[in-house]
């Protein structure tokens, strides 16, 4: 699987596992699988497979 552009050696995936490995805030993030959007409600239950791509973009506010 590829995530962020990172290439990982894993037949799977918790994506909340990963999330919370990289101290990432569920609120402030968007994935995109494959090519299309993710909605929140499905990133508890979400598996990432070894053919995946996936994006995960991270808000941040500022001004």
């Amino acid at each position: 699987m590829i995530i962020n552009g990172e290439k990982l050696d894993l037949k799977e995936l918790k994506l909340m596992d990963y999330v919370r490995q990289k101290g990432l805030r569920v609120d402030l993030i968007a994935l995109e699988l494959n090519g299309k959007i993710v909605p929140k409600s499905e990133f508890e239950t979400l598996i990432l497979r070894q053919d995946d791509r996936a994006e995960i973009v991270s808000f941040v506010g500022g001004g």
